[in-house]
Formats: C-alpha cells, structure tokens, sequence
C-alpha cells in the first residue's frame, strides 16, 4: 500500500510502505480522508514521537470502509466489514489502509460525509477530553478559547454553546474575527487591541468572569491570566506555541482555588481512549446529527498533496480543519 513519508529532502511523498498486520483485536480501514493536526506539524519536527506499536507516518484521524476484522474483533461483533467508521489513531492515517484497534472506531455520524467524518476522532476527543473530563464543564460556565481559528477552536466554541457555555476566543486580527463568525461565540477578543487580560478582568467585574480556559498558547499570558478567572477556574494547558515559560503569583492561585491542569489525548492509555470514545458517541453524537455541532472544513487536499496541506498549516492560514482525500 502507501503511505504519507517524509523524504531526505525533508518533503512529504506519496511512497510504498509495508500493508498494515492485522492483531487479534484490530479492524482494517480503508482510507477515505484523513485530518490535519498541528501534532502532526510537531511529529514532523521531531517533537512528538507516535507511540509505540504504531505507524511512522503521520495521522491521528482518518474515516472510511472496515474492510477486514481480526478474530477477536471478529467475535466481538461490533464491527462488519462494509461498514463505515472513523477512527482515532496512534499514528498512521495518511495512508490506504490503517489497522485500527476495535475500541478505536466509531460510527460515522448520520448525514456527514467522509470528509466531514474524518475531522471528528482527535480534535472531538481532545474537545471533549478538555472540556467535560479536565474542566468538568457544566451549563452556565464561561469558556475561553484561546487561538479561535484554530480546528480545536472550530469544535470546542459550538460544543460548549451547545452545553449551555457562554465562550470567549481569542484571534489576531479583525480578519480572523470576521472568518469565525459562524462559529458563534459570545465574544471575540482581537489581541491585536485588546489585551487579554483586561478583558478578562472586565468580564470578572461584570459577573461573566471565566470558568474554564483551553490554552494552546502558554508563554507569559497564563501567569498574567489567571488571577483573573473565577473562583475554582480550571485551565487547561494543551500546547506551548508562545512560549513554554510564564510567571505564576502562587498566593494568588491557591487562595482564588485556580487549578492549572497540563494535559494531552494522544498520551493516554487505548483503555482510557476507548472509553473516551464510547462516552463521546453518546453525549455528543446525537448534538452532530442534529446539526448544533459540525467540523468546520478549512479546505480539502488530494493525499498526494499533504505537502500543501501541512505548509498551510504551519504557516498558520487554516480556519477550522484541513482534510486529505485518499479515496
């Protein structure tokens, strides 16, 4: 089959790779699309090896056709070849085929298509992972977004709306605003006027003050921050592209009782993933087929020009997610 590599030219190429070997407890997909993450930017770079036991090559989120079943997988009876699935991955989407195991999958949901299927698995994940099992959102919070434009962003702003959230985000500029407004969200901050942290201040005084930030970000804005969100205020740290350091007011933080939370959705154990998995398809599927949450698709590459697609990527110009088609 093949697969997504990178070359010595330090380029994306479209090569032969070994077809996947089924375990007892594995589905084979067949490929129909597969998403961008910016993990894959950092696997890329050297930074975020895939765990063990998976692919090389890249993709954390493919959909497509179960095409073959290992034994176990076979008796269990939850999968059928023909039938149509998007999978959360270790590794390995950029590609014809992926091995998968069971507890990976998921129905695609009714009414969205392949593409639309294929940037579910990882940024509904991680979204649901930071949102109800980290920050333990409820109706009535206020969440902060940081970097709207983002394809986490473009899940996290209607999936909290859609749970009663009140939701602020951050962007650059009044461009990007404009490009996110369908996502809905209750406030838009443009840091290139406004700082952050005074707003968030405002909000505070105002009664509206935040309950939940998910930061991509990081750098000197965290320690600024957080003496300005509620009381109980959790947030999450997920990635560091402004910077790994920032300067925390400790007194600040345990008397206003703030939690600081570091966590990632590709770390964890397939155990805790599947059950993340099956829990999401209950609470949140029924939310997509309804149309209250969609992926919003940046735009829509050929495999063979992953190339493209991660340049746009890392060079920051997507609004919500990018998409290769294999089949």
């Amino acid at each position: 089959m093949h697969a997504v590599l990178l070359g010595n030219d330090r380029k994306l190429h479209w090569s032969e790779v070994p077809d996947p070997v089924l375990k007892e407890d594995d589905v084979l997909l067949e490929v129909h699309a597969a998403a961008l993450n910016r993990a894959d930017l950092l696997q890329r770079a050297g930074q975020y090896p895939p765990p063990p036991g998976w692919p090389d090559w890249f993709g954390l989120e493919a959909a497509g056709t179960v095409c073959a079943l290992g034994e176990k997988a076979k008796k269990e009876g939850r999968w059928h070849v023909g039938d149509e699935a998007c999978a959360l991955l270790g590794g390995g989407g950029y590609a014809e085929y992926a091995a998968v195991p069971s507890g990976m999958l998921m129905p695609v949901p009714k009414g969205l298509s392949m593409t639309e299927a294929a940037a579910l698995p990882e940024v509904f994940g991680a979204a649901y992972l930071f949102l109800f099992m980290e920050a333990g959102l409820k109706a009535g919070d206020t969440v902060l977004m940081q970097a709207g434009a983002s394809g986490l962003a473009s899940v996290v702003i209607p999936m909290a709306r859609a749970f009663g959230a009140r939701v602020l985000t951050t962007v650059l500029t009044d461009e990007i605003a404009s490009s996110i407004a369908h996502l809905k969200a209750d406030r838009v901050i443009v840091t290139a006027r406004e700082d952050l942290e005074e707003v968030m201040k405002q909000e505070k005084e105002a009664g509206r003050g935040v309950d939940i930030a998910i930061d991509c970000l990081g750098g000197e804005t965290v320690g600024k921050c957080l003496p300005q969100m509620n009381r109980g205020g959790r947030w999450i740290m997920i990635a560091t592209l402004a910077g790994d350091p920032t300067t925390v007011d400790l007194k600040k933080m345990y008397v206003n009782g703030t939690r600081l939370i570091g966590t990632t959705l590709r770390s964890r154990t397939p155990e805790a993933k599947a059950k993340l998995l099956a829990d999401m398809v209950k609470l949140i599927w029924p939310k997509v087929e309804s149309g209250e949450i969609r992926p919003t698709i940046d735009r829509v590459y050929p495999i063979t020009q992953a190339e493209e697609a991660q340049q746009r990527m890392a060079e920051g110009k997507n609004v919500g997610k990018i998409v290769l088609t294999v089949k």
